[in-house]
């Protein structure tokens, strides 16, 4: 079967959407299936198995920053694609999001099924709630990556939506070479923007001992005004952007992951990612890490925007061994439950129905 993956969002920026994406591409493909990913692209494709259609759009979007294109050039090529490749079924990730996956909606006469990854709430869905439900019907078999995801969608579009959890490459994290540290080290990971809760973190560090040593991966609207607050404190590593296998090296390295997101997060993968990698999790009490962590088993839980608990977590986390080795068994048993390799059997049987 000839699949075809199709991203909104910029295959070339770091995010969750095109991280599933391209993992999926590479199970499908491990499992025998020729599979490409098209989506736009900010420089050179992150992989082979990537068809290009152009630059993205920084657009806001959910509190974020969403890069997407919704240009007429994108969605020529898109069109190009689509005849050129010949698949057998098309998988839309966030399927009206504006577009490559709106433009495959309205032109494609293939089978096609749909996964909603956002939570939270849509002001365009409701704005445009004849036409977005009209485009949603085109879908063969519609998934959601979580019951919050589930609700929005079903809410806003009508229609029945199967809970299909992301998943995590297993194997791609566990070996990954450990990042050397030189003390404590805690690792943040995600966009420099309100929700994700970094300035909570950095005010937690203030709270910690002087040898703990934090890890900053990303950048963002925040990152200037944050670097200038905490300027001085040598503590801290701005590292940027970093490409993947340097993101899963420093999991494996650090003593502690930390999620301090304050909302806005339908799934926490980032979280299986750093348990498959074998390194404890301390996050923020919301629904989508919840339903990834339980509290006190795969990863310590506090309430989110409340710093000294923070800071107490993570002391706690790293200052016992016992708990450490605890949140890191149990983490691994359930990434293992999130696997890859199992999201995209599931994903193969749905194409095989909707093919047939």
């Amino acid at each position: 079967m000839r699949i075809g993956l199709v991203c909104p969002y910029s295959l070339t920026l770091p995010g969750g959407v095109q991280g599933q994406v391209l993992a999926l591409a590479r199970s499908l493909r491990a499992s025998g299936h020729p599979t490409r990913v098209l989506g736009p692209c900010d420089g050179p494709p992150p992989d082979a198995g990537v068809t290009p259609l152009g630059n993205s759009l920084p657009t806001a979007a959910n509190g974020s920053v969403a890069p997407i294109a919704p240009d007429v050039p994108c969605a020529l090529r898109t069109i190009r694609a689509l005849r050129d490749e010949e698949f057998d079924v098309l998988h839309l990730h966030e399927p009206l999001a504006p577009g490559p996956t709106v433009t495959a909606l309205f032109l494609a006469s293939i089978p096609m099924v749909g996964t909603f990854h956002a939570a939270g709430g849509s002001r365009a869905y409701e704005l445009l709630n004849l036409p977005v439900r009209w485009l949603r019907q085109r879908l063969d078999a519609s998934f959601a990556v979580s019951e919050d995801a589930a609700a929005m969608a079903g809410g806003a579009l009508g229609g029945e939506f199967e809970v299909l959890f992301n998943g995590v490459e297993i194997d791609r994290c566990a070996q990954a070479d450990p990042w050397p540290t030189d003390g404590p080290t805690v690792l943040f990971v995600g966009r420099h923007e309100p929700r994700k809760g970094l300035a909570v973190l950095l005010e937690a560090l203030q709270q910690m001992p002087d040898d703990v040593r934090l890890w900053v991966v990303g950048d963002g609207p925040e990152t200037v005004e944050l670097e200038q607050r905490m300027a001085g404190d040598s503590r801290i590593d701005w590292l940027g952007r970093i490409d993947e296998q340097e993101k899963l090296s420093r999991m494996r390295g650090a003593d502690v992951f930390c999620a301090p997101s304050l909302r806005g997060e339908s799934f926490g993968v980032v979280l299986l990612e750093a348990m498959a990698a074998g390194t404890p999790v301390v996050a923020c009490d919301i629904a989508g890490y919840a339903r990834v962590a339980r509290s006190d088993r795969e990863a310590v839980l506090v309430p989110p925007g409340d710093a000294s608990a923070l800071a107490a977590a993570l002391e706690k986390v790293l200052g016992d061994p016992g708990l450490s080795d605890d949140l890191v068994a149990n983490g691994l048993a359930r990434a293992e439950e999130f696997s890859m390799r199992r999201l995209a059997d599931r994903y193969l049987e749905a194409y095989e129905g909707v093919v047939a």
